[in-house]
């Protein structure tokens, strides 16, 4: 089994946010690591290993790859010329990726903005979340959200109404269409943009998956923005997970009595993120001096 075979055993058996095996397949390649666990190498007790060890069995490269390849979707891996680096700031960086849409797109990444937000949000909170979004692709940044209800939904509409790029970070398979009322919105996207998933193509999206996935929109962006998050959001684990890769973090104030920017404030009053009113405040924090 071949380098590629190897990572795409490994990237079908091993769920996504795990610093040990992302360490260990990038200390040691993916034949060595497959090798081990086929061989019973790891305890099994020791981050999931019996588990994995259980599903890598009988499974190989060709299949796994076949199927990525019959979604239309390819095979992303660190190996690859246009893999977002950006990426490896994480400390559980992806064994690989599945995207969908324009490749060459990649390399624009590293000038975008993540746009999040509540699932909920206020006419306010979708229509700055909208705006932001195509103010961003008036100055070339890409839109990276989560293809989610909500805030993200308008991030996404937003840049596609400006003919931008807008990326949709998916927790689920890209075959899923998850949530299901998005089908069109990502046929969209991928016509223009890209959907990115760490999940095999048939995977459901599973609550955990919203919160691992989170730092991939975080890592992918020079800087988040927070648009209308409650007290309890996924929305702020995306903030922190960029504040932990010294990636800007920004927070658009809302009412002070609205229960959808309780999160957001927080992130202000907390100093946790910078109060943007304005694209032109959020281009002063992730554009370097002299290129604004």
């Amino acid at each position: 089994m071949n380098p590629l075979q190897a990572r795409a055993v490994l990237f079908s058996s091993i769920e996504g946010g795990s610093g040990y095996w992302s360490d260990e397949i990038s200390a040691f390649g993916p034949e060595f690591v497959l090798e081990k666990l086929s061989a019973g190498g790891y305890p099994e007790d020791k981050y999931s290993a019996g588990k994995i060890a259980e599903r890598v069995h009988g499974r190989t490269g060709e299949a796994v790859l076949e199927e990525v390849a019959k979604s239309g979707s390819i095979f992303l891996t660190p190996d690859d010329e246009d893999w977002p680096i950006q990426l490896d700031d994480l400390k559980a960086s992806p064994i690989a990726l599945i995207i969908k849409g324009e490749r060459d797109l990649l390399i624009d990444l590293a000038q975008s903005i993540s746009i999040v937000g509540t699932r909920n949000p206020t006419p306010y909170g979708s229509r700055v979340a909208s705006d932001f979004a195509a103010a961003a692709c008036d100055r070339n940044f890409a839109v990276i959200s989560g293809g989610a209800y909500g805030i993200d939904a308008c991030a996404h509409r937003g840049a596609l109404a400006a003919e931008g790029v807008t990326v949709a970070v998916l927790a689920g398979g890209i075959s899923r269409n998850y949530p299901a009322g998005h089908e069109k919105l990502f046929i969209e996207i991928a016509e223009t943009g890209l959907l990115i998933s760490e999940v095999m193509p048939q995977v459901s999206a599973l609550p955990a998956r919203f919160l691992i996935r989170n730092r991939i929109i975080a890592a992918l962006s020079r800087g988040t923005i927070v648009v209308e998050a409650a007290f309890r959001s996924g929305s702020l684990r995306t903030a922190r997970e960029a504040s932990e890769i010294f990636r800007p973090v920004m927070a658009v104030p809302g009412p002070i009595n609205s229960p959808t920017s309780e999160g957001s404030h927080r992130l202000i009053t907390d100093r946790c993120a910078e109060l943007v009113s304005s694209i032109g405040d959020v281009m002063e924090l992730v554009m370097p001096l002299g290129n604004g």
